[in-house]
């Protein structure tokens, strides 16, 4: 401790090479599926540890755009995590704004049956879960799956945004009300906008998980014009097949999204983060 007191540049030193360490231990998985990607070939077994030096090849993307079912995985995985975005969006946060403004009876008590409901793990119920969409026609279908995704989100996304809109002041609720704004409106246009942050955030986590989950696709959907991104994905690297150069090629397109996503909405968080706080 001495000798970093007396010469602080050891000490900086000692941190740059950590979080050096550190990076390299994140970005290099990263760029070996991005090399293996565009290496020839289908095995990655024998790859170089070095990304890209086993050559350059885009004729897996063509692969996956023409010789499998990759686009139609694509559409349906964005339209059950869109589905399911928007859903829970309009649901959560007309919820959280009943739980957070209005006082009825049992308010307490469904509370905590959400809270009770978000300990038990989402598998549990994966019979009842088979079983409620066998009787409504929902197997093998997106919109059964969302469904799905919908309910398991209730609980902690109603918990979450009711905990955020708890701190926005109600005397602007009942400034607008004053003027003639109805409950819906004051929702729409006081509450809302300054639950933005929560709303952003809400949407990028409600997005990513049913993007990429396996477990209740393959609970749900059969037909093979019905499968989504990770049953497509996995059937590349099965015991029939043993194609892990396009697996890698259809998991760096499944990034792009994200990509995407965050790059439109990461100065809107940031600005809507900064400008959200209200004092009384």
């Amino acid at each position: 401790m001495d000798i970093l007191k007396a010469r602080p540049w050891m000490g900086n030193l000692i941190v740059l090479v950590g979080l050096s360490l550190a990076a390299v231990v994140v970005i290099w998985p990263i760029l070996y599926t991005l090399g293996a990607a565009f290496a020839p070939g289908n095995s990655i077994g024998g790859l170089s540890a070095v990304p890209f030096a086993d050559g350059f090849t885009v004729a897996h993307f063509l692969h996956l755009a023409s010789g499998t079912g990759y686009p139609r995985w694509f559409l349906n995985s964005f339209l059950i995590a869109s589905g399911t975005t928007i859903g829970t969006l309009v649901l959560a946060s007309l919820a959280a704004y009943v739980f957070s403004r209005f006082t009825f009876a049992f308010k307490r008590s469904l509370m905590t049956a959400l809270l009770v409901l978000q300990i038990f793990p989402s598998f549990v119920g994966m019979i009842a879960v088979y079983v409620v969409l066998l009787r409504i026609n929902g197997l093998d279908t997106l919109w059964g799956l969302v469904l799905v995704y919908l309910a398991g989100n209730m609980p902690y996304t109603i918990w979450l945004v009711k905990s955020y809109l708890d701190t926005i002041p109600k005397g602007l609720d009942e400034a607008a009300r004053l003027d003639g704004a109805s409950h819906l409106r004051i929702f729409a246009t006081i509450v809302m906008p300054i639950a933005r942050p929560i709303l952003i955030f809400l949407a990028i986590t409600t997005f990513a998980a049913p993007w990429m989950d396996f477990i209740f696709p393959k609970l749900v959907l059969r037909s093979p014009e019905q499968q989504t991104l990770a049953l497509g994905l996995v059937s590349f690297v099965s015991d029939k097949n043993n194609d892990f150069t396009t697996f890698a090629a259809g998991a760096i397109v499944v990034a792009i999204p994200f990509i995407v996503f965050f790059l439109l909405t990461q100065k809107s968080l940031i600005s809507s983060m900064a400008g959200g706080a209200v004092k009384e």
